[in-house]
């Protein structure tokens, strides 16, 4: 028993943190598009480990709880409901047996992630949960959900000494709600033209329509090299902004390929890959270059963050530890 999938959204799948260890072997890491999304959502339901989470694209899907169930919605707020009302995103929600969740219209970003007690029942494929799409393995069947999917539940409702009438603190999922993605230097960056450094940092792009969980293209300034050069195929990572021979910027997103030819002028910073991740087509982003020790500070501050919440919601969830 657990979740039957009635309508299955735009592109809606079943995603983790990722497939690590396999790059060498030409296997992606996929994963959420919003990782830290998916995480604190694991975390209001009680999840101690890294269970795989519903990824819900703009249009989310309409699913049916074949049993009671504690879940916790987050990411983009894509107007959620349960049997019609309105339902309550980042903190944990009973839902009873019967009950319709069902996304509407996108208000604010892109991706939600839906995350229950106990994570899905589904089988590992080289030790992660999520689906690579292009290769047709992990999540359900390696592909995206469906009307008449049936996703099992690890383990039924917690029995718990607490209500859930508590919520995250906005504080964990802050954002800003500009266009600035920050960025470092990429392994290539000198070797762009000027102008085309002062372009890249100072004009905005606009998202193309060529936007998957591979790469988002952008539209905006062409840029170009200071001298053409032949470049061996070389590791690219999830932000990556390459360049192709036209001078159009490519950010790599989850689902993006090992190795690239293209030259790399700049690498998102981590804590900025979630921001990015909620961006939607035809939406204008700008970067801005902070440091390789700034990029570092923000990212431990932001584990800092995690763990000091993981340690407040052991109170929440005592039968976790």
């Amino acid at each position: 028993m657990g979740i039957k999938v009635l309508k299955g959204g735009l592109l809606t799948t079943i995603q983790d943190a990722g497939r690590y260890g396999y790059r060498k072997d030409g296997i992606i890491v996929a994963g959420a598009m919003d990782a830290h999304a998916l995480k604190l959502g694991n975390m209001l339901v009680g999840n101690t480990g890294g269970e795989a989470g519903i990824e819900c694209t703009l249009m989310g899907p309409f699913l049916l709880f074949e049993e009671d169930q504690l879940m916790a919605i987050t990411g983009a707020d894509l107007s959620a409901e349960i049997d019609g009302i309105p339902a309550p995103m980042w903190r944990p929600v009973f839902v009873h047996k019967g009950a319709v969740l069902s996304f509407g219209q996108a208000r604010s970003g892109c991706r939600t992630y839906l995350t229950i007690h106990g994570g899905f029942d589904l089988p590992q494929v080289l030790g992660s949960y999520s689906t690579y799409l292009r290769a047709g393995f992990g999540g359900l069947e390696g592909r995206a959900l469906k009307t008449g999917d049936l996703i099992p539940f690890k383990s039924a409702t917690p029995e718990l000494p607490v209500g859930f009438k508590w919520s995250l603190s906005p504080k964990m999922y802050q954002r800003s709600q500009d266009e600035v993605i920050r960025v470092v230097k990429g392994p290539e960056f000198e070797g762009f033209h000027e102008k085309s450094i002062a372009a890249i940092l100072t004009e905005k792009f606009k998202i193309s329509k060529e936007a998957d969980r591979m790469g988002y293209r952008l539209e905006g300034a062409q840029l170009k090299l200071r001298k053409k050069q032949d470049m061996l195929s070389s590791a690219v990572a999830f932000g990556t902004v390459q360049v192709t021979a036209e001078g159009n910027p490519i950010v790599l997103m989850a689902d993006h390929q090992t190795t690239g030819g293209y030259p790399r002028i700049l690498q998102v910073v981590s804590v900025d890959l979630g921001k990015l991740a909620q961006f939607q087509t035809g939406d204008l982003l700008s970067f801005e270059l902070i440091t390789l020790a700034q990029a570092q500070t923000l990212l431990i501050s932001a584990e800092q963050e995690l763990r000091q919440l993981k340690q407040t919601l052991t109170f929440k969830y005592p039968i976790n530890g």
